[in-house]
């Protein structure tokens, strides 16, 4: 069980508390002072400290205050005659976990320690996953940055085999999500076409052809257990799942590689919305770049009309209708119009490179207003 300090000048109090959690299975220390706490602190670690406000010598307040800056992982909950709400404010604020007025019942106590130890299991929990996870990610930036290093010096390396390369790292996100490689060329197909219908020119096209399919490349830093879930995520679990387009960011900038330097803005910007509703930083219209609002329609085209983990395949039609309601919301009307008024196109390169389980072959009208 864990061992908790008490810290009160009243010796009658001291004893009190230290029955009655004593019988709940506590070791306790105890301390007459706040001078005496920082004693016991400095030479014994204890999880929870119960402290009073008003003692000899520095207040519970400056205790908490002394706890929170030298010992952060020790939650403090106040036990104290002073009944007034600034008091109790002032030490919420200076770090105390909870604040419990004299004379109190033994349940209210027993409730608080375990409130405030379960509180900071939690924190340290996420803290350590946090830790984990930026490990993991900068381990795997690491080793990616290597690789890259590795091509860059490459000078001898043929256009077609940097493609490859970038066509192998996109296949290696992907796949830890239950993706297919023909994901990869649909996807890499659909931005080139979108390219080429908003005007850009056959190098720019040529660029997001080949720096789209690394849109998903910060999905090797999320967790599996987040990234595989079949079920809805939960929002602390969808808060993860939504670094992924800021790790992609990290992996793929910074190379000087042109076409890692489009698809490190693609991988940050393709889950942003026209109507600023997206992440990961809320830009809405024209600030979203043009890659990012042209492989957002591609790749949620493609989401609905494929099966996934979580969903079944879509119909086209479906799936079209979906997106006409995300119009001037989640997509740029205009090139979504386009996506649209040249749907024969997009499903030519559906059919081309079905999935293996899926090899449908979809003849959809296109709506003569469209």
């Amino acid at each position: 069980m864990p061992k908790l300090l008490i810290v009160d000048d009243e010796l009658a109090i001291q004893r009190l508390l230290k029955r009655l959690l004593e019988r709940e299975g506590y070791e306790c220390l105890t301390a007459g002072t706040a001078e005496e706490a920082r004693n016991v602190l400095s030479e014994t670690s204890v999880e929870l400290v119960l402290s009073d406000v008003n003692m000899p010598g520095a207040s519970g307040i400056e205790l908490v205050q002394h706890i929170v800056s030298h010992h952060s992982d020790t939650p403090v909950v106040m036990v104290t005659a002073v009944d007034d709400p600034s008091v109790g404010r002032m030490a919420i604020d200076a770090g105390a976990y909870g604040y419990i007025i004299k004379p109190f019942e033994p349940n209210e106590v027993i409730v608080n320690v375990l409130n405030a130890l379960r509180r900071r299991e939690l924190e340290t929990e996420n803290q350590r996953h946090r830790t984990s996870l930026e490990q993991l990610v900068n381990d795997r930036t690491q080793a990616l940055r290597q690789a890259l290093d590795d091509l860059e010096h490459a000078h001898e390396e043929l256009a077609s085999a940097k493609e490859e390369v970038i066509r192998r790292l996109s296949i290696a996100a992907e796949i830890r999500d239950e993706e297919t490689g023909q994901h990869i060329h649909r996807m890499s197909l659909y931005c080139a076409l979108l390219a080429r219908l908003v005007g850009l020119t056959n190098q720019e096209v040529e660029l997001i052809r080949i720096a789209s399919p690394l849109h998903d490349a910060g999905k090797i830093g999320i967790p599996d257990a987040i990234l595989r879930k079949p079920g809805r995520h939960t929002t602390e679990e969808f808060e993860v799942m939504k670094m992924h387009a800021e790790i992609g960011y990290r992996i793929l900038s910074g190379s000087g590689f042109p076409v890692l330097e489009a698809a490190a803005t693609i991988a940050w910007t393709h889950h942003e919305k026209w109507d600023g509703g997206g992440y990961p930083r809320g830009l809405s219209g024209t600030d979203i770049p043009l890659s990012g609002r042209i492989t957002a329609i591609a790749d949620v085209f493609d989401a609905l009309t494929t099966k996934r983990i979580y969903k079944p395949a879509f119909s086209v039609e479906k799936s079209v209708n979906i997106m006409r309601e995300g119009r001037g919301k989640h997509f740029d009307p205009d090139i979504l119009d386009l996506f649209l008024d040249n749907l024969d196109e997009v499903l030519k390169i559906r059919d081309e490179f079905p999935d293996e389980k899926d090899q449908i072959s979809y003849e959809w009208p296109v709506p003569a207003d469209n």
